[in-house]
Parts: structure tokens; C-alpha cells; sequence
């Protein structure tokens, strides 16, 4: 099999891979009573929900290459030694060694949907018998969301430190497909080891919804709920190992409520070379959350200074972009309401060729005053409609459910390889 020489160095170039996960059994192995637990807020109808993300899974095997977590993992998982290790990892990690033998000795493809879909308790004991838990190992209902447990950063794959011990099945899953998979075997950078030349920050943690590439020198980072300034600061003693010319970090601080401000991307996200979607009342109004502005030079901090917001940060390096409104200029309710279900989260496969959700209607109406032309994705793939006969599209994917379980098209997406962009033109 031909390696895959994984490289991300903007949010909007060419997309040439990515990873997904259709959502499975592990989505509704919840109720209403352990919903929250699971880091939802309700519960999904898996049936609707597959429907709609079929679309969105349709588009992008149109136009890049797609690779499924489920056969990933499977394939991985052929490799004994490497299936020992990662399951007595993952056993250790859950207090779930009583566990080990039984997945041992499965077959692979079924110890790949135990992984994913939780293993069962055995109620073979007194303590398990009056357990109130149905799962030894619970099911990963967030996996859908690959954006969050490992993140390709220029030419390595920073695994994610989960906020939510829920989640931590997850980041060991992508390591140790990207470190062991035939088509793989890239350079992985894990803040969970904390390598000692890197110094130890016990209360790191970062997710893939607030890590962005603006462009191959800067990074635009979110801090809140899921990645801690800790989480931060390792991404910085990161760069500063690579020693390389200037690099520049925008921080830009998020609220710890709503739960729909859980990651910068769904406040913030690159449409194009010179356009971005916007929640307005958090990222330019006026308001009590800081942004950052740090600098990193030949393996140092060079500055650390604060700015209005993140659209003056990258402004001031020479970025300038046009604000796309989500939600609309109007009505705040609006704004709040578009926001809440993912109306800012948007993921491009190109410069200014964009995926997201058709529900949000005043956000796409501004998409259109702004050049985009709006797409259904079902016409897309039933080749009624181009995109590539417009400069500037959006390809709309059904979201009545799908965002409900709380992100957009781009938590639903790892990108692992893109072109680079010609900034010039």
C-alpha cells in the first residue's frame, strides 16, 4: 500500500484526503439520562441522521479522497502486536482489565465495533450485577466529530488531549492508526506523553475544533472548556522545537457557555483567501474575551501582545478578510439561534468552495450577498449543478439532526492532506 505523506498547511487548500466516521450503533447507545454525560444534549435519531451525513460523505468523495475510521482501525487492528498494545492501553486507560482477554481473542472486525460501540458489561460477579452501568467500555458517541482527537499540523498529526475522559478512547484510536497503518506510519506529536524537552504541563488539553491553519506561518487557536492555555502553551513549546522562522499564534479566549461555544470553530471559521464566517458578538464586538497575538522566532517566544480581535491579528500580519455574518446583521436572537445549530462552522475543500449546514437560512442568505452561490448538496452529487462553474459556493447538507449532536461540517472532518495556496493570486 502507498504511504500517505499527510500535510495541512491552511484551512482552505485544495483538499486531496480526509478523514471521516459515519455515525453507528454508538450514537444512540445513550439515554436522556446519561445524554450529557456523553457530551450531548440530546439524543439522535441514528436513522435521519445517517441519511444526512450520506450527503455530506457524498460530496466530499466527489471531490478529494475518503478514508473511514471504521476500516482504518480494522486494518490497523491485523497487526497483532500492534492490537495487543492498543488494546491493553485502552483497557488500562477505562479500568477495563477485565476486559483484555475477551477482546484479545475476538475477530478483528468485531473487536473493531467493540472499540467504536462500546463493550457490554458481563454481569458475571456482585459488583458488575448491581453495576448501574450498561457498558464496561462506553460507546464513543462523539467519534462522527474526527476534527477533535487528532489534527494534521503541517506535516505531523498532533493528537488531541481530550477535555472529557469520555473522549480519550478516541486520541488513542487515531495514534495509533497514524503511527501503525500500512498507509500511514507519519510522526505523531502527543501532548499526553509530555515529553521532558518539552517541558510538563499537567493541565494541557486540546481539541481539534479550536486549532486552525490560517496559513502555512500562523495559527489561529481557541481557549475555553476544551483546550486549556496550558494546551497552548505546549503548542508553543512545539513550534518553538522546530526552530523555525517566524510563526505566529492568535488566541482568541471562548465562553464556557453556551455549550455551543465549546470550540472556536463554531464561532470562526476561513471560507477564502480573503473571507471568514463570523458569530459577530463574540469575535468583533466588544466583549470581555481577550485575543492574543504570539510570536515565535528561531525557538523562541518573540512577543506576546493583545489585540481587538482575531480580523485586527491577522490584519496586522497582512491577512485581510471580508466578515461573513452568521446569522445575518440584524437580529441578534437570530444570530444566537444560527449559531447554536453549527451556523458558523463551515469547512472548505477549496478557496471559496465550502460545506455546511442548509438550515441556517439567514447565515446563507449572507453567504449569497457575498458571492456564494448556494448549492443543495443531493444536486451536486446527482450532477445537476457544478460548483466549479462558480468562483464562490456553498454545497448545503441536511442538519435537522446531525446538528443536534452539537458541531458542523468541519468537526465532522480530519483533513489529512491539502494543496498548498498560492497566496499571490
Amino acid at each position: 500500500m502507498d504511504k500517505i505523506n499527510v500535510g495541512v498547511s491552511s484551512e482552505i487548500g485544495l483538499l486531496e484526503g480526509v478523514i471521516l466516521h459515519t455515525p453507528g450503533h454508538e450514537v444512540e447507545n445513550m439515554t436522556p439520562e446519561n445524554a450529557q454525560r456523553a457530551l450531548y444534549s440530546d439524543i439522535l435519531n441514528l436513522s435521519v441522521a445517517t441519511k444526512e451525513y450520506v450527503q455530506m460523505k457524498g460530496v466530499l468523495e466527489k471531490v478529494t479522497r475518503t478514508f473511514e475510521v471504521r476500516d482504518l482501525l480494522r486494518e490497523t487492528l491485523e497487526d497483532d502486536s500492534v492490537k495487543e498494545e492498543l488494546v491493553r492501553r485502552i483497557c488500562a486507560q477505562e479500568d477495563a482489565a477485565a476486559e483484555t482477554d475477551f477482546l484479545l481473542n475476538i475477530p478483528t472486525p468485531l473487536l473493531t465495533s467493540q472499540l467504536i460501540e462500546g463493550v457490554v458489561l458481563r454481569r458475571d460477579n456482585l459488583t458488575r450485577f448491581l453495576s448501574k452501568e450498561r457498558y464496561s467500555m462506553r460507546p464513543l458517541h462523539n467519534f462522527l466529530f474526527t476534527r477533535d482527537a487528532s489534527m494534521t499540523l503541517w506535516d505531523e498529526v498532533l493528537i488531541g488531549k481530550m477535555a472529557s475522559k469520555v473522549r480519550e478512547r478516541e486520541t488513542l484510536i487515531m495514534e495509533a492508526i497514524f503511527k501503525n497503518h500500512p498507509a500511514f506510519g507519519v510522526k505523531t506529536i502527543n501532548p499526553a506523553a509530555l515529553p521532558g524537552s518539552l517541558g510538563s504541563f499537567p493541565n494541557a488539553t486540546i481539541e481539534g475544533g479550536d486549532v486552525q491553519i490560517a496559513r502555512e506561518d500562523v495559527l489561529v487557536v481557541g481557549t475555553g472548556s476544551r483546550t486549556s492555555t496550558e494546551g497552548i502553551d505546549y503548542l508553543i513549546e512545539v513550534i518553538k522545537a522546530r526552530k523555525t522562522s517566524l510563526k505566529h499564534i492568535i488566541v482568541q479566549e471562548l465562553p464556557d457557555s453556551p455549550e455551543s461555544f465549546i470550540h472556536l470553530d463554531m464561532t470562526f471559521t476561513f471560507l477564502d483567501k480573503d473571507a471568514c464566517m463570523v458569530y459577530d458578538p463574540l469575535i468583533l464586538k466588544n466583549n470581555k474575551f481577550h485575543t492574543i497575538h504570539i510570536t515565535i522566532e528561531n525557538g523562541k517566544v518573540t512577543g506576546i501582545k493583545q489585540r481587538k480581535n482575531i480580523l485586527k491579528a491577522l490584519n496586522t500580519i497582512g491577512f485581510d478578510l471580508d466578515p461573513v455574518f452568521c446569522g445575518g446583521k440584524q437580529d441578534l436572537w437570530i444570530m444566537e439561534r444560527e449559531q447554536w445549530h453549527s451556523g458558523a462552522n463551515f469547512f472548505a475543500y477549496a478557496p471559496g468552495k465550502v460545506i455546511g449546514y442548509e438550515r441556517n437560512d439567514y447565515t446563507l442568505e449572507e453567504m449569497n450577498k457575498h458571492g456564494f452561490e448556494i448549492i443543495r448538496a443531493i444536486d451536486f452529487i446527482e450532477n445537476k449543478v457544478n460548483p466549479d462553474d462558480y468562483k464562490k459556493a456553498v454545497i448545503t447538507i441536511p442538519g435537522s439532526e446531525l446538528a443536534r449532536g452539537g458541531g458542523g461540517a468541519r468537526c465532522m472532518t480530519m483533513p489529512i492532506l491539502r494543496q498548498k495556496v498560492d497566496w499571490s493570486l
